[in-house]
């Protein structure tokens, strides 16, 4: 679980200087240059999601609570609802007519839908510590930059387009997680 956690705690880091420490991350951009800081900062997050990956596997099984069955069906929900978020974040997607942060959103409701099927410890940690990240992610772009969502025009087509290709994604979601032994639907 060692892993995992700090797993964890570097995925926050690396996400969190930009938003967090603007002004320590450009001293490093102008000292090393903008591409080998965005280099970094990508191999801390690749390394942050292999411990996190590696971590959460090893983890015993400390039983919390147990999800009841009604559960799966809310999980669902919510990760076709993540998945359209995530989609959200193409240009001029519609999701944003509704969020700033589709992204963000999208990982926050990841999270809640994975803590809601799963009651042992490590889930509770996995889950809840990337939702915790995603609240201060959120809370900290939003106090750098404070601008309004940007206003999109409605299109049914780009709507059509958005939920077509989330419905594909969340069939793809669901058939890895059956490949790796994981069954995503009700039984």
């Amino acid at each position: 679980m060692l892993l995992m956690i700090l797993g964890l705690v570097l995925w926050s880091a690396a996400h969190l200087v930009k938003p967090m420490a603007p002004a320590w991350r450009r001293g490093l951009a102008e000292r090393y240059g903008e591409g080998p800081v965005k280099g970094a900062m990508a191999v801390l997050i690749l390394l942050s999601l292999v411990l996190m990956v590696i971590g959460y596997q090893r983890a015993a099984f400390i039983p919390v609570w147990n999800p009841p069955p009604w559960t799966v069906h809310l999980n669902n929900l919510l990760m076709l609802l993540a998945v359209v978020l995530f989609a959200g974040t193409a240009p001029k997607s519609p999701v944003r007519r509704f969020t700033r942060h589709p992204m963000l959103n999208g990982v926050k409701t990841w999270a809640v839908a994975h803590l809601a099927v799963n009651g042992d410890l490590a889930s509770i940690i996995l889950f809840g510590g990337l939702l915790a990240w995603g609240v201060v992610a959120m809370v900290a772009i939003n106090r750098r930059d404070g601008k309004p969502p940007q206003e999109y025009e409605w299109s049914g087509a780009r709507w059509a387009r958005t939920l077509a290709i989330s419905l594909v994604v969340f069939a793809v979601i669901a058939a890895v997680h059956t490949w790796v032994g994981v069954w995503p639907f009700p039984r």
